[in-house]
């Protein structure tokens, strides 16, 4: 799959780079990226993933611009209040990069369909803002044998992980599943969502670049990836910092006694 020389203008910050040039281009260009959510985290994925020149971009979100998500959601605009959000983030991402194929899926993920929709890319970016679609996804990712790079943010706080617990380790040791990190979703009401607590805009410009950074590390195959370890991010103290996140034996999707084997659960 060749560049053009519009693309080879176009992206050569990134072709200078050692571990990028030309082949790595093109690798991105070859990619087929899922991004669950065309809000506040997937508003930065979509739009540096675009610009970097993923060569599909699928965009999973049943909902439709309001006033109150442009405080943060800078891939719409007020122009286009009403409008579904996949309508919305596709116009800007043709407008910012022609030479990506931007699919639209407006619908919401669920049992029914995660498994076909995950199936038809090679690396998933969750940025839903809700537990029960976080597991979803994750349990649909192992199934398909999908990396998963998933974050979340709330108020002045984010998170994020690399997940690909259907591969192991150099030990070979599995790496962790998101249910490693949260055996199970909390009680409702427990987790106060983003309409009740609040998130400050710009955190999740940041989270989404780093979210959307990751991926593309996944797809070059560069760098350290964040599989097996978990960076946060607090605001307020201006702190970053990783941490470990091991391989629970006992968890119920790859671990040694493992009862997720669909996603029945979720129905």
């Amino acid at each position: 799959m060749k560049l053009s020389s519009e693309e080879l203008e176009r992206y050569a910050r990134h072709i200078v780079l050692q571990d990028v040039g030309g082949p790595g281009q093109q690798k991105l260009k070859q990619a087929r990226v899922l991004v669950i959510g065309a809000g506040g985290l997937g508003a930065p994925v979509l739009l540096y993933l675009a610009a970097a020149g993923i060569g599909t971009l699928g965009v999973v979100d049943d909902d439709d611009v309001s006033l109150s998500n442009l405080q943060r959601q800078v891939i719409h605009a007020s122009s286009r209040i009403g409008r579904p959000k996949t309508d919305s983030a596709a116009q800007t991402l043709n407008d910012l990069n022609p030479h990506v194929n931007v699919v639209g899926h407006r619908t919401r993920i669920d049992a029914s369909n995660a498994i076909d929709l995950i199936g038809q890319y090679d690396i998933v970016a969750d940025g839903s803002d809700n537990f029960a679609t976080r597991f979803l996804v994750s349990d649909a990712c192992y199934l398909a044998r999908k990396t998963l790079v998933a974050a979340a943010v709330g108020q002045f706080d984010g998170q994020l992980s690399t997940f690909k617990p259907h591969l192991k380790d150099a030990d070979g040791v599995p790496w962790p599943t998101y249910r490693c990190l949260h055996p199970e979703a909390p009680p409702p009401g427990l987790v106060p969502a983003c309409e009740e607590a609040g998130v400050m805009g710009a955190l999740t410009g940041i989270i989404g670049s780093i979210q959307a950074m990751e991926v593309m590390k996944e797809i070059l195959g560069i760098g350290d990836s964040l599989a097996g370890k978990l960076f946060m991010y607090d605001a307020l103290s201006v702190r970053a910092y990783v941490t470990a996140l091991p391989w629970n034996p006992d968890n119920p999707l790859n671990g040694r006694n493992a009862t997720i084997r669909d996603l029945s659960s979720h129905r």
